[in-house]
């Protein structure tokens, strides 16, 4: 028993290892990932805006032609725009390029994206043309109506004090989810597909001829996917600690038995899922149709208060959320096993009844 539990378990850690993309997106994509995303807003970014500027026919007392010539310089590299730069030591500088065009110019460059907001002039008042539902045109819109009326964003009554405190920066925040995300993909990718595909070379045929007990397979899966996982974790963790200062503020206890339990749920998934599926296709599609959702729903990237209200509770407990909130609790806020109670017994549970119920189904050839 003991010797077949280790020659699987072997067979398990070989096949990985000789595969250098799954050593690439295990271990250095979500490290790369969190490098980029964490430099990108670790400072403060420069905003580029883009306006469209319909001139009246008659500039001499035009209010917009009289802006660009006060207050703006030409664009070197495009000689028929201008450019208006402000730098704030608070809020960093932007950038504002206004493009003098025609007003079917304007929607023309609109619709493809390349401006988000139109000024045009009528009877001394400036107008605004923009999509309110766009974010990026109303932040336009704030910024230009701001310079073009002399209004400056910082006045003697503000004072803006960058909060520097380990849990609030943006770091903070992505890096419990690139871990949720990572063990869910390497799970379901890993143990599922995996299982599918032996499935379809007609491999597990051969595996339950031998005197192979069925349980010890699966059990040495599940282990060694739940190693790789704390490989993957303990990689991310120790960059994030050295580049971006990330620590863990809450229970090491804690930490570990949400890592236990999201592992262990997505294991049982992706035994669930592959318990049935014939071949490799279909699986790419049950995975994908599975993860995806999660990953722009869940708040991997960015919080998902953005969702309409109406969707929020649900988001709140879909699987991928419970994990990434649970381990940005911990991490930021330094929560220990007793608040984390709840999403620990539903993706424990939930992950012992998907593991019974697809080796129940389990259809091994």
């Amino acid at each position: 028993m003991l010797k077949q539990f280790t020659q699987l378990l072997t067979i398990q850690f070989k096949e990985f290892f000789r595969e250098p993309g799954a050593l690439f997106w295990s271990f250095i994509f979500t490290i790369l990932m969190s490098f980029a995303l964490g430099m990108a807003f670790s400072d403060k970014p420069a905003i580029t805006q883009h306006a469209a500027i319909v001139l009246p026919a008659t500039t001499d007392s035009s209010l917009l032609k009289a802006y660009l010539d006060k207050n703006c310089s030409k664009d070197i590299s495009q000689k028929d725009e201008y450019e208006n730069t402000v730098d704030n030591n608070e809020l960093g500088k932007t950038t504002t390029h206004f493009v003098p065009s025609t007003w079917n110019e304007s929607e023309i460059m609109m619709k493809r994206g390349q401006i988000e907001i139109i000024l045009t002039e009528n009877n001394g008042k400036i107008n605004y043309h923009f999509d309110p539902a766009n974010a990026a045109s109303r932040l336009a819109y704030i910024t230009i109506s701001g310079m073009m009326n002399g209004k400056n964003l910082i006045t003697p009554n503000t004072l803006i004090k960058p909060l520097e405190t380990k849990g609030t920066r943006y770091i903070d925040f992505l890096v419990p989810g690139l871990l949720a995300m990572g063990i869910m993909s390497s799970c379901l990718w890993g143990i599922s597909y995996g299982l599918i595909e032996k499935r379809s070379k007609k491999l597990l045929r051969r595996l339950v001829a031998t005197p192979m007990k069925k349980s010890l397979f699966m059990i040495t899966m599940f282990i060694s996917r739940f190693v790789f996982a704390i490989l993957e974790t303990i990689a991310l963790l120790t960059f994030a600690y050295y580049v971006f200062d990330v620590t863990i503020q809450g229970s090491l206890i804690a930490f570990a038995a949400v890592l236990i339990s999201g592992s262990f749920f997505f294991m049982g998934l992706s035994i669930l899922l592959a318990s049935r599926t014939a071949n490799t296709q279909v699986g790419n599609g049950f995975i994908s149709a599975i993860t995806m959702p999660m990953m722009l729903l869940s708040g991997i990237f960015f919080s998902y208060s953005n969702f309409p209200d109406v969707i929020i509770p649900i988001i709140k407990y879909l699987p991928l959320t419970l994990f990434a909130d649970s381990l940005r609790s911990i991490i930021n806020e330094g929560y220990g096993v007793m608040d984390i109670i709840q999403p620990l017994l539903i993706l424990s549970l939930t992950g012992l009844t998907t593991f019974f119920v697809g080796l129940k189904i389990y259809k091994w050839y």
